[in-house]
Order: structure tokens, then C-alpha cells, then sequence
């Protein structure tokens, strides 16, 4: 089984996300345990680690703690909001430490809606000027998108948007909101309906297919993937036995998960699904999500696995 480290090095951030699922608790990794957590994901034979926060860019050992992953044969990437890699001597400076791949948060490109769902008006100009930082300096960078309520409508136009400016971005993540995670249970207004989010998560699909560019979605059930379904991020890790090791700095601590890990709800409707065994289901379902708006589809699960795994080798 492949595992992947994620390795959270900061609790604390630059922005107030509605919906964020690590929210601040003052907590900063120190050097030592940052150094000894990298070592055992080395020794365990990671496939690489993924520095993520809060906001990771506020851990002011950021730089060397790219060194020293690569040190140890853990190719890393970021997870960052691109607020302060808009700076282009602090992003050199990860560059020069070897940091060639970083994904950033854009939750909309429309910049009144990034202001309000990340609490910061300048959040999208930022994000624009790290990007064109990353495009002068050869970072490759991945766009992750909380899919909520305030966004459903114009998931499309997102990628769109961006790759017009950015013709290197290439690869886009969608991660269905979940509710239960801190700030977004406290925002229960930005729970998507499924339905409010089929159509133009279809288009933002086929269009990116269209241009040759790659992507993932996560917490979304494979009845609402239309002919997309070997991209979802759990029907893959079911199909290729992937897992995560997980490090929080909070009461979580570290954990790993393995494909039983992306297993959700199921409804009756369910077991008439050609694709059951192959799709995580529901998350929290009828909490959160309704069952009611589930479907069961006739794609051939054989079909879905087949691409998943050409694509692989």
C-alpha cells in the first residue's frame, strides 16, 4: 500500500475561512518533533509529505524543513493559501530549499466571494501574484476548492478563470464541505445541496478533460461524477489500496488511514448501484447530506477500475 505523510506544522493562520477544517489553536511544531515526525516517515517508506497547517508558511523553519525532507528522500509539497507566498523572496527561498510543488486554496474565483468565505478581501489578488510568482519560478501548483454553497453555482468558472491567466496550472482538487469539521459546523448556511453543485461540477469536469489538465474530487458520491468517476479520490484509494499518515497538532494526533477509512453512508438505493462496492457512499449522511438525493446509476463498475488503473501504470 502506497502511504502518503501529512504533516501539520502550524495551528495558527492569516486568514478566518468559514469553513476551515484545522482551525487556529496556537499550536507551532517545534524543530525537533517537526525532525523526528520526517524521520519516521522516511523509515517507513512514505511516498512523500505533505506540509500543511493552519497556514504552514507561519512556521518560520519552513525552508529547511523542505531541505530536510528532501534529505531524507520525502519529496514535499505545501498546502498553503497563498497569502504569503505572494512575496516573491519568501517563495524563492522555499524554491532554493527545494520546493517544487505547492497547492493553493482558491475557493472561488470571484474575488468578493474569496474575501468572504477566507475572511480577507485581498485574498484573491494575493493568490494571483503568488501564482505568477510560481510561473517565473517553475513551482508546479495544484488548485484545492471547497465545494459549499456560496461556490455550487460557478465551480466552473474557477478553473477557467485561472488557467486563462495561468495556462501551467494543471491539476485541481474539489473537497466536498464537511460539516462536521470546526468552523463549518458553525456555518451550517454553506452546506451544499448535491444537486446545487451536479451540474457545474459536470462542466468544470468535462471542460478540464477538454483541456488536458487532471483533477480529483472528494467527498462526493460516484452518482453525482457522472462519466468522471475513476477521479474520485476514494473510489481510487479503494482501487489502488492507497493510505495517509496523518500528523495533527491537536488532540487527533497521528493517524493513519487506509481505504476502510473512505467508507460513508449507504441508503437502500444503494444496493441497486452497479458501482456500490466501488463508491465511499455518503458522508454524513442524512445529518448533513440526504439520502433522498441519491441515485443509483448503471456504468459498469469494471469500467471505472479499468481507467483507474491504466492511468496508473
Amino acid at each position: 500500500m502506497a502511504t502518503l505523510a501529512y504533516l501539520q506544522v502550524a495551528r495558527i493562520c492569516n486568514q478566518k475561512c468559514l469553513f476551515c477544517s484545522n482551525p487556529e489553536n496556537g499550536r507551532v511544531i517545534s524543530w525537533k518533533e517537526a525532525a523526528e515526525l520526517v524521520d519516521s516517515f522516511a523509515a517507513e517508506k512514505a511516498a512523500g509529505v505533505i506540509i500543511t497547517g493552519g497556514e504552514p508558511t507561519l512556521f518560520d523553519r519552513l525552508p529547511e524543513l523542505v531541505a530536510y525532507a528532501l534529505k531524507k528522500g520525502l519529496p514535499p509539497r505545501l498546502i498553503t493559501n497563498g497569502q504569503r507566498v505572494c512575496k516573491p523572496d519568501y517563495l524563492k527561498a522555499l524554491v532554493d530549499a527545494g520546493l517544487d510543488h505547492m497547492h493553493i486554496s482558491v475557493h472561488s474565483a470571484k474575488p468578493e466571494i474569496q474575501g468572504e468565505l477566507t475572511g480577507n478581501k485581498n485574498s484573491l489578488p494575493n493568490i494571483l501574484r503568488a501564482l505568477e510568482n510560481a510561473g517565473k519560478l517553475g513551482v508546479r501548483v495544484d488548485i484545492n476548492t471547497v465545494i459549499n454553497a456560496r461556490n455550487a453555482d460557478h465551480l466552473s468558472f474557477t478553473p477557467r478563470f485561472l488557467i486563462e491567466r495561468f495556462p501551467f496550472l494543471h491539476h485541481f482538487v474539489w473537497n466536498n464541505l464537511d460539516p462536521l469539521m470546526n468552523a463549518a459546523s458553525l456555518n451550517p448556511q454553506l452546506v451544499p445541496k448535491l444537486r446545487s453543485f451536479e451540474v457545474e461540477l459536470h462542466r468544470a469536469m468535462a471542460w478540464l478533460t477538454k483541456a488536458g489538465k487532471s483533477f480529483r474530487v472528494e467527498r462526493v458520491p460516484l452518482c453525482f461524477m457522472s462519466d468522471f468517476g475513476h477521479f474520485s479520490t476514494e473510489t481510487r484509494k479503494f482501487i489502488k489500496d492507497e493510505g495517509r499518515d496523518i500528523y495533527f497538532l491537536d488532540e487527533k494526533g497521528r493517524r493513519q488511514q487506509d481505504k476502510s477509512s473512505w467508507s460513508y453512508g449507504k441508503a437502500p438505493r444503494c444496493k441497486e448501484c452497479t458501482v456500490e462496492k466501488i463508491c465511499a457512499g455518503l458522508y454524513q449522511m442524512d445529518v448533513y447530506y440526504s439520502s433522498e438525493e441519491l441515485c443509483p446509476i448503471l456504468t459498469p463498475a469494471q469500467t471505472i477500475i479499468e481507467k483507474v488503473r491504466a492511468e496508473a501504470s
